[in-house]
């Protein structure tokens, strides 16, 4: 049995492993993880960094040798580090991608064959950040352009090296495919989560239209029956009264249990929800999936969660946008620690002049919470941001 609970927590371990690639690092041990991910490539850059180190070049060559290659470095760990977290737009990618190809061509042009290796970067950098139609493609394209320098350079190191590029390239194209897949299914559970709330929240509506229905109904009628005796018989009046203080007071202990399993908004619950309602608006929805909520108290939780609906509402009834970002980011501020919640869109905003009551109840809702509210426009759309304090809890009470 006890290997049996070792194999299980082994698989949940590896499961959770795998559920965190494609995500920012959330703490500093899982950003020294993807950091030497991606680092250990950097071995390519040996024969580079030893050319430069020879001597072989003028004063002037060997510092731009070095600012050459810190660019194409820079550009590298920006396509694969950032692409592995939340992904770069498809225009972004492309552009990075052909600065990355020319550098490397540029770079063997001038300096030699030694600077070859740098082809095994762009094609690592196709294979992990482009869609496989696509690299399936560039890598080939990539090979093809490495033995174009090898003619110019007349050296038969790029030649031996057409193979590396394609094996890598088309290696990390399965790591890539890997990342999106776990992203992927990360959403998939995050709906599947929301949709059981919903049908949670359905559930209790039932019981309690069936619970009150009757009960209301009963009450009602017992009220007008002691109404029309209480000037004849005010005995039976009186006991009508009773019963209706009876049929109360169990109506009130049906509900009590009816609403036993009720919550506060949960942040996690809303951002899913928050990415099918954008999305079913027909809003690029651009949202963190998991949240770091450690040590968050519940109410603070909550009061960001109701600022995420409101805001959700806003940009989907009123502001007309085409694409909204949400982020949840821990900040140090002078006051303490504030778990900060930013939803930012390029919509044009609503036609009113002020704050509806919707942002006047959020912002008692996040006063009482010990949280502040900002939200207006900016350059290119609607931003709000809210912030709650992470080290106390308080109460929210129920609300606007």
């Amino acid at each position: 049995m006890s290997a049996m609970t070792q194999d299980l927590r082994s698989d949940e371990a590896r499961m959770e492993r795998l559920m965190r690639m494609g995500q920012s690092p959330r703490n500093r041990r899982e950003l020294l993880r993807k950091t030497l991910w991606i680092g250990v490539w950097l071995v390519f850059l040996s024969s580079p960094v030893h050319d430069l180190a020879s001597g072989n070049h003028t004063t002037a060559g060997t510092m731009a040798g070095s600012l050459g290659l810190a660019a194409f470095v820079g550009v590298y760990l920006t396509l694969v580090f950032r692409n592995m977290g939340r992904p770069l737009t498809g225009r972004f990618v492309g552009v990075l991608l052909v600065v990355l190809a020319a550098l490397a061509a540029l770079l063997c042009f001038t300096l030699g064959s030694s600077w070859t290796g740098l082809f095994v970067y762009v094609a690592v950098a196709c294979g992990a950040t482009l869609p496989l139609r696509l690299a399936y493609w560039a890598i080939p394209a990539t090979a093809a352009e490495m033995l174009l320098v090898g003619l110019h350079v007349g050296e038969e190191e790029p030649r031996n090296l057409v193979l590396l590029v394609l094996l890598i390239g088309y290696a990390m194209t399965g790591v890539g495919q890997l990342v999106r897949t776990t992203v992927e299914l990360r959403k998939a559970r995050a709906t599947v989560a929301q949709l059981a709330a919903n049908e949670e929240r359905l559930r209790m509506a039932r019981d309690l239209h069936d619970l009150l229905g009757h009960s209301l109904s009963l009450i009602t009628l017992k009220s007008e029956l002691a109404g029309r005796m209480l000037p004849d018989h005010p005995d039976k009046a009186a006991q009508q009264v009773a019963d209706i203080e009876q049929v109360s007071r169990q109506a009130l202990v049906d509900v009590r249990e009816a609403v036993t399993g009720y919550r506060r908004p949960r942040l996690a619950a809303e951002l899913a929800g928050t990415q099918v309602a954008l999305t079913a608006a027909g809003v690029t929805a651009d949202v963190p999936a998991e949240p770091d909520l450690t040590d968050v108290p519940e109410e603070s939780e909550s009061a960001l969660a109701w600022a995420l609906r409101e805001a959700v509402t806003n940009v989907v009834r009123h502001s007309g946008a085409g694409r909204c970002t949400v982020e949840v980011i821990r900040r140090q501020t002078l006051d303490g620690p504030m778990l900060e919640l930013c939803v930012e869109d390029d919509g044009s905003g609503g036609s009113g002049k002020g704050p509806g009551n919707g942002l006047t109840g959020l912002t008692e809702r996040l006063e009482k919470a010990g949280g502040t509210l900002e939200a207006g426009r900016v350059k290119h759309g609607f931003r709000l941001v809210a912030r709650v304090p992470v080290d106390a809890a308080v109460d929210i009470g129920s609300g606007a």
